[in-house]
C-alpha cells in the first residue's frame, strides 16, 4: 500500500463557516467538514518558533508515525519563510479535515485568474439548471479558460453572462466572503482581491459540493491544464494527479509594478488534498522568481525533490 503522501500534524483546527443569507438559487455556504468539528489540541512545537500560522499544522488526533509528514511540512514553511513578499499557503485534507497553513494567509491580495474556476463552475451550474444556455461557443471558451488560462475567453464569457453579477454568485455560493473589487478599479474579472480562504471554499466547494457532473468535468479540466499552467500546484508530481488552475500578473501597487504567482487546486488520492498557495512579490522580483518559489514549496510539502520542473509562462501572458 502506498504511503499517504501527507499526514497532518498536530495542531489547532480552525473550521471556517460563512454564514450568509441564500438568495435566487445561491445556497447559505458551509465549510464541508463543520458537521463534526474535532477536538482542539495545542499546537505542535514544529510551529512554536515561527510568525503566527507560519508552519502551523493542525490536527485532531497526531499520530507517532507523523515524524516524516512533520519534517516536508516544516521544510516547506521554512522555505515561505525566506520568500521574498507576501505569500501564503493552506493545503487541507478533505478527508479528516485538517490543515496546514503557512506564511500571511489572511492578507488580502489581487485574485488574478484564480477567479476563472469560479466562472466556470459557475457557468456550469447556471446551464445545468436551465437559467443560461452554454452553446458550443460558451463551453469552447470555458475549456480554454481552464486548459490555457485564457483571458480572451474570461473577458467573452463575463461580459456575456453576468458582468459583475457574478461576484454575489462567488461570494454565497462557494464561500469567497472576502473577495470584492477594490476601490477605484474597474469592476472586471481581472480587478478582484481576495485572501486563501476565499480561493480554498472556491476549490473545496468544486470538490465536496458541486453537482457532480459539474465536478467530474472541472477535475477533468484542471487534470488537463495545459503546459502553461505547469507550475504551483502541478508540482505534486504525477503520482498525485494534481489539478490546478493558476494566476498571475503583473500589478501595479504604489505605482510600483510587482508580480503575482498563484496556484489553486487539489492533489493525491481522490483528490484527497485541497491547495491554496498565493505569492504577492515585491518591485523588482521577475515572474521566474515567483513560479519557481511556489512550485518548490508544493513539491516540498509532498515530498518531492527540489528544484522541481515547471513552465515559467512568458510575462506578456499574465493579467
Amino acid at each position: 500500500m502506498r504511503r499517504n503522501p501527507l499526514v497532518i500534524t498536530a495542531g489547532v483546527l480552525i473550521l471556517t463557516v460563512s454564514a450568509v443569507v441564500a438568495v435566487k438559487y445561491v445556497r447559505t455556504y458551509e465549510s464541508p467538514a463543520a458537521a463534526e468539528p474535532p477536538a482542539v489540541v495545542q499546537p505542535s512545537s514544529t510551529a512554536a518558533d515561527g510568525p503566527p500560522d507560519a508552519g502551523a499544522a493542525r490536527s485532531a488526533s497526531p499520530a507517532p508515525t507523523d515524524l516524516v509528514a512533520q519534517q516536508r511540512f516544516q521544510a516547506a514553511a521554512e522555505l515561505v519563510k525566506k520568500a521574498n513578499g507576501h505569500l501564503g499557503v493552506i493545503v487541507r485534507d478533505r478527508r479528516t479535515g485538517t490543515e496546514w497553513r503557512a506564511g500571511e494567509v489572511d492578507r488580502p491580495s489581487w485574485a488574478t485568474s484564480t477567479v476563472k474556476l469560479a466562472m466556470a463552475a459557475n457557468l456550469l451550474e447556471r446551464g445545468r439548471t436551465g437559467e443560461i444556455k452554454l452553446d458550443t461557443s460558451a463551453r469552447k471558451n470555458i475549456a480554454d479558460m481552464l486548459e490555457t488560462s485564457s483571458d480572451t475567453a474570461a473577458d467573452v464569457l463575463w461580459d456575456r453572462f453576468g458582468k459583475d453579477g457574478f461576484i454575489p454568485w462567488f461570494q454565497q455560493q462557494y464561500g469567497m466572503a472576502k473577495l470584492e473589487f477594490p476601490a477605484g478599479v474597474a469592476r472586471r474579472w481581472n480587478h478582484l482581491k481576495c485572501v486563501p480562504d476565499d480561493l480554498l471554499h472556491l476549490v473545496s466547494y468544486v470538490l465536496d459540493r458541486a453537482d457532480p457532473a459539474d465536478r467530474d468535468y472541472l477535475m477533468g479540466a484542471m487534470r488537463r491544464a495545459g503546459a502553461v499552467q505547469h507550475w504551483g500546484v502541478w508540482s505534486a508530481g504525477d503520482p498525485n494527479q494534481p489539478g490546478v488552475t493558476n494566476g498571475w500578473s503583473l500589478e501595479t501597487d504604489d505605482k510600483a509594478k510587482h508580480w503575482m504567482t498563484h496556484s489553486v487546486g487539489f492533489a493525491g488520492p481522490d483528490a484527497q488534498y485541497a491547495i491554496v498557495i498565493m505569492f504577492d512579490q515585491p518591485a523588482g522580483a521577475t515572474i521566474d522568481t515567483g513560479v519557481r518559489t511556489v512550485s518548490d514549496i508544493i513539491a516540498t510539502a509532498f515530498g518531492l525533490k527540489t528544484p522541481t520542473t515547471v513552465t515559467v509562462p512568458k510575462p506578456t501572458t499574465g493579467r
